[in-house]
């Protein structure tokens, strides 16, 4: 009994993450509220489930208002470019669905449409991920998640499917599974990304080392 319930057991780890994941959505979502936050809200939720991927839990609501407060400006930046290139999208979108016909026109307008919102999607996805562990300029995370996202399409693949099930659940058969929602995707696509994040150059820093950097 006692080696089951010892945590350094796999299944054990990856339960009690996924329990710590649904807190972490209620910070997440209670830092989202004013809408503009939302990027630093999610870049801090990435910085702390990527810890947590390392197993470096460190303190859960200390590392996310950490994390929130030193990338506050770029996220926020970051997030109000993706907020009203997504609008775009939207609008283009409706408009072409009200206005739409068989000709060859409009056909190339959607697939020209569709691909462009791939691409939108491939850098949302990555966007905030990246931006909490490097340090870059507002087009060179853009930039950099499109490239990455491409150079790591299964791990692209994975992490779209991971939204678009909970996405599913939410909405068509379990409501209050939204409690879990964001946390429990972003804890999820955190195992994937860890690798991703190291590959590209973002090992983890000794302990000591971060903690002299953030001093």
């Amino acid at each position: 009994m006692r080696d089951l319930l010892n945590p350094d057991r796999p299944l054990l780890s990856f339960i009690t993450k996924m329990t710590y994941s649904a807190y972490l959505n209620i910070l997440w979502l209670l830092c989202s509220l004013p809408v503009v936050t939302i990027g630093a809200s999610t870049t801090a939720l990435f910085y702390v489930t990527l810890k947590m991927a390392e197993d470096r839990d460190e303190g859960l609501t200390g590392m996310f208002f950490r994390a929130f407060r030193q990338n506050f400006v770029p996220a926020t930046k970051v997030w109000l470019i993706l907020l009203a290139v997504g609008g775009f999208f939207a609008v283009d979108g409706y408009v072409l669905s009200r206005i739409w016909s068989d000709s060859i026109l409009w056909t190339l307008i959607a697939a020209l449409l569709i691909v462009a919102a791939i691409v939108y999607a491939i850098v949302l996805l990555y966007a905030f991920p990246l931006l909490a562990r490097f340090e870059n300029t507002t087009f060179g995370i853009l930039k950099t998640s499109l490239l990455v996202g491409l150079r790591y399409l299964v791990c692209t693949l994975l992490m779209a499917a991971i939204y678009a099930a909970m996405f599913w659940v939410v909405v068509w058969v379990f409501t209050p599974a939204f409690l879990l929602g964001f946390g429990c995707c972003a804890m999820l696509c955190s195992f994937f990304l860890v690798k991703v994040i190291h590959a590209c150059g973002g090992a983890p820093q000794p302990v000591e080392e971060e903690e002299n950097a953030e001093h």
